[in-house]
């Protein structure tokens, strides 16, 4: 009657019969079959936690399967189905990216590799999403100094992302927001660390459609900074 209910794609009754039956099969030539279907009732049910576990369950009890591929895949993807949008808790995000490149690096002949690296991609993408309206997010609140190290940051977690000279244009307008509403005796300080990373940015982003804006803001700074350490002339008598 499982076998039934799966083929009909009837998973509910089908999961049921399944584990009414697989304490008598245990230890069966029949086992692996049973338990690698019922691990998908849970998967078409959409009950990718549950599913999550029979996966990870299945490659304990059967590590030399010739399922084995698919079920390690299949784990990995069940994570990747629970990730949700970018402004919420990324653990699953994470949890999938990390059983993807393991699956990546166990299975290097697999056909799967490119699917689980567009996936990885994919999350990761999300992950700098996230992470960039968190830096958006002090910014906006007025954090200048916190808000300059997230987008710093930014390019640091994420070096092949296409929006590298953006974060590193707004940490420089955060670095100069910053400056400029600090006490006398800090300005000059961060007035310099606005130009250290201006000219870090005009020689790591040559071609940018931000350049003006960062010359702008370094020659800006240099004023600043040229203002405050110029003694005031003495006036003769």
């Amino acid at each position: 009657m499982a076998e039934q209910y799966y083929a009909k794609k009837q998973y509910t009754q089908a999961q049921l019969v399944y584990e009414d039956v697989i304490p008598y099969f245990k230890g069966s030539q029949e086992f692996e079959d049973i338990y690698y279907k019922y691990a998908f009732t849970a998967y078409h049910q959409r009950d990718y936690l549950n599913a999550e576990n029979l996966f990870k369950t299945f490659m304990e009890v059967f590590p030399n399967s010739s399922r084995a591929e698919e079920i390690q895949y299949m784990r990995a993807y069940t994570y990747y189905k629970q990730s949700p949008k970018p402004e919420l808790d990324q653990t699953n995000s994470l949890k999938a990216i990390g059983l993807m490149q393991t699956f990546i690096n166990t299975n290097p002949g697999s056909a799967r590799i490119k699917e689980a690296s567009d996936i990885i991609d994919e999350l990761r993408g999300k992950l700098e999403k996230k992470d960039f309206q968190a830096a958006q997010l002090y910014f906006d609140m007025g954090q200048f100094r916190a808000a300059a190290v997230a987008y710093n940051s930014l390019i640091n977690s994420y070096p092949d992302s296409k929006l590298s000279d953006e974060y590193k244009f707004m940490a420089i307008k955060a670095y100069f927001r910053f400056a400029e509403m600090s006490i006398e005796e800090k300005k000059t300080e961060r007035f310099e660390k606005v130009v250290d990373e201006s000219f870090e940015f005009l020689d790591m982003f040559p071609e940018s459609s931000y350049t003006k804006q960062v010359e702008l803001y370094l020659n800006q700074s240099q004023t600043h900074i040229k203002n405050i350490t110029n003694e005031p002339s003495a006036t003769s008598t």
